[in-house]
């Protein structure tokens, strides 16, 4: 895990989604086709797998660096965990966005949004919700919702959306998600699980030619490094380390 951003956290990813209006083609020859091409390229996705509503090809997991891609009804999905680079993130995605506008006949107008997302797992073993509380709301106004000396935080997930343009078509979305249970706050007993902070750059609306999408990823994932380096890391990512070194 060689980036900056994945020094930071216990894993580092980027993924993208491309949402589409109509439903996508379901048959066999058409999405082996699909996957084959894709296997070509990156050898090491050869894990073929059917969940309950989509098919996804993955890589190995047993390295902590791994990729996938995954189709559902209405989206392509694919990802890259713990990538070296931001650049070898980026090579999956946009042999993707390369391929599948001609292999599942997708149209300039049916497109719906592009999606670049950084995520950043933390692991802890605590109240999660607390941690959270602790690191982004203590000494604010928010902070007298809790303060009756005997509440407990159980349900503290912040999420924050701007526009990056006056038509507001570039949006980007900031999300701290824990996994901390009800059950477990009650009974005060813990598992190592990752407090996740998210943020998603999405272009909305349709396009004129299927070939810009690859201009938009490379639109979208600017903004995302730039975000998270200037605001995500310091506002969101260090506040939320920091608390959790203090609860160890």
């Amino acid at each position: 895990m060689a980036t900056s951003f994945g020094a930071l956290c216990t894993d580092f990813y980027v993924n993208q989604k491309l949402g589409v209006k109509m439903d996508l083609p379901d048959d066999r020859e058409t999405i082996l086709h699909l996957f084959d091409r894709i296997r070509s390229e990156f050898p090491a996705m050869k894990r073929f797998r059917r969940y309950s509503d989509e098919l996804a090809l993955e890589s190995s997991r047993q390295e902590g660096s791994y990729s996938w891609m995954a189709m559902r009804r209405n989206s392509v999905r694919s990802g890259h965990v713990n990538p070296d680079t931001l650049d070898q993130a980026s090579e999956l995605h946009r042999l993707i966005l390369q391929l599948v506008p001609y292999n599942l006949s997708i149209s300039p107008l049916d497109v719906e949004y592009l999606e670049v997302l950084f995520g950043f797992d933390l692991e802890t073993k605590a109240n999660q919700n607390e941690i959270v509380y602790d690191a982004l709301f203590a000494g604010t106004p928010l902070a007298g919702l809790l303060d009756d000396g005997f509440s407990q935080p159980i349900d503290i997930q912040p999420s924050f959306g701007i526009s990056l343009n006056e038509g507001c078509d570039v949006q980007a979305f900031f999300e701290v998600k824990t996994a901390t249970s009800k059950s477990q706050v009650k009974r005060r007993e813990y598992r190592t699980e990752p407090i996740s902070v998210f943020l998603t750059l999405r272009r909305v609306g349709g396009l004129d030619r299927v070939e810009d999408l690859l201009d938009v990823f490379a639109q979208l994932r600017q903004h995302a490094e730039r975000l998270a380096t200037e605001r995500l890391v310091p506002q969101l990512l260090t506040p939320i380390s920091r608390a959790i070194t203090s609860s160890a």
